[in-house]
């Protein structure tokens, strides 16, 4: 459950997988608690002598763990400002950040506090970690979830990382069930009651207690508008083609990120970022803001972002039957074994699992298997090829085709 730093894993990957563990537990009518646990200055808290116990502990030589202990040793650090340098202070913990070795080194020397999570789920992307529980009663749910953050802090503090209390978290997700008129408090063990928030930036993507994704969508469209503003108001310094490289450099990844994460929003949510889409391509094309919108699409050559959602969940989907996303990912998808001899039965389907609500049709594992199986019905693929392949035929697959009346 670590995903920082590590090929083939991202921001992306955690956030589905902890958002799928959620929705399965609304889809349930259960409760979900969750604590968002954030660390001062981790990197620089490392401890060299437990981080070298950890390196012996995973079965490195002798030869290794000198050259680990010379690695970390004799590092100082100054400051340079105007010219000036101070003089140099000794370095006697962290790990040299800005190096290919230190995220790696954190990750072992942090990657044992999951196994303190007890009845809880654990997510850590480096030193960002996520705690949640789910149950049908609240009370249990927030005692479970109290009892696990209390090892979690025993366990930060036996690695002598520092809880930074005012910047840790509490969150109960509750968009299928009435909210309580009173929360207990999850407290440190310092006894410092925890804030309970409605809101909180989750690895890039705002989450909030309604997975409604209102807040992200605000603050996409909010950052998107500044940097459009800003192209507007210096557009006669641009070429047309420069005009086309900005946005696609500078508008088009704030969009993009976490497409696949947000695009479970409601549509009216989603057509504000259309709204600010259709303002970039006016910069790029000169076109009027009365332009209709198929005939901007047109006139730049991209899709809809609707389009772009969809071509990036799907890439998400293919991955996974590839073996290319972590195995907290490709474990919640299954292939269908057929039944019967058809020529239908030859293609590549997945197991739908059963849902309840509306909740359960949002998570990870059935909307990944409903959507493939439907795309299926027109790509009718009977084995998995390359991913460059899937992408090309998934480009001829989704044409923007425009059903305005």
């Amino acid at each position: 459950m670590q995903s920082g730093f590590r090929a083939g894993h991202g921001c992306t990957s955690a956030t589905l997988k902890v958002l799928n563990d959620i929705l399965t537990a609304i889809n349930k009518k259960h409760y979900c608690a969750a604590v968002f646990i954030d660390l001062a200055k981790a990197f620089d808290s490392v401890n060299h002598h437990i981080l070298i116990g950890r390196l012996n502990s995973l079965g490195f030589s002798n030869d290794c763990l000198a050259w680990f202990t010379n690695y970390f040793s004799d590092r100082v650090q100054c400051v340079k400002s105007e010219g000036l340098l101070s003089g140099p202070l000794a370095v006697s913990m962290g790990v040299p950040q800005g190096s290919i070795l230190g995220p790696t080194l954190f990750s072992v020397y942090i990657n044992e506090v999951a196994l303190a999570a007890g009845e809880s789920l654990i997510h850590l992307y480096a030193d960002d970690t996520i705690l949640y529980t789910s149950g049908p009663s609240l009370d249990t749910v927030l005692t479970t979830l109290q009892a696990s953050f209390n090892a979690i802090q025993l366990s930060f503090r036996g690695l002598q990382l520092l809880l930074n209390t005012s910047k840790t978290k509490c969150m109960l997700f509750n968009r299928s069930l009435p909210a309580p008129t009173r929360l207990s408090n999850i407290t440190t063990l310092d006894g410092s009651d925890l804030e309970y928030v409605d809101n909180y930036k989750y690895l890039g993507v705002w989450l909030d207690c309604k997975l409604s994704f209102q807040t992200h969508i605000k603050h996409l469209q909010s950052k998107v508008k500044s940097r459009i503003g800003f192209l507007f108001r210096n557009k006669a310094s641009f070429t047309h083609a420069a005009k086309h490289t900005l946005v696609k450099l500078t508008i088009l990844p704030i969009l993009d990120f976490g497409d696949v994460i947000y695009k479970i929003a409601s549509n009216t949510l989603l057509n504000k970022l259309d709204a600010v889409y259709h303002s970039a391509i006016c910069f790029v094309t000169k076109a009027p803001y009365t332009t209709h919108h198929c005939d901007l699409y047109a006139l730049v050559g991209w899709p809809s972002l609707h389009t772009r959602r969809q071509t990036h969940w799907l890439h998400v989907i293919y991955k996974t039957l590839l073996g290319k996303v972590p195995p907290y990912l490709s474990s919640l998808v299954t292939i269908a074994s057929p039944t019967c001899s058809t020529r239908s039965s030859r293609y590549i389907s997945l197991v739908t699992p059963k849902t309840n609500s509306f909740f359960g049709r949002l998570s990870f594992q059935f909307s990944a298997a409903n959507d493939w199986n439907e795309l299926q019905k027109s790509l009718k693929l009977e084995t998995l090829i390359s991913l460059t392949s899937f992408k090309h035929q998934l480009s001829e697959q989704l044409t923007d085709y425009c059903t305005c009346t």
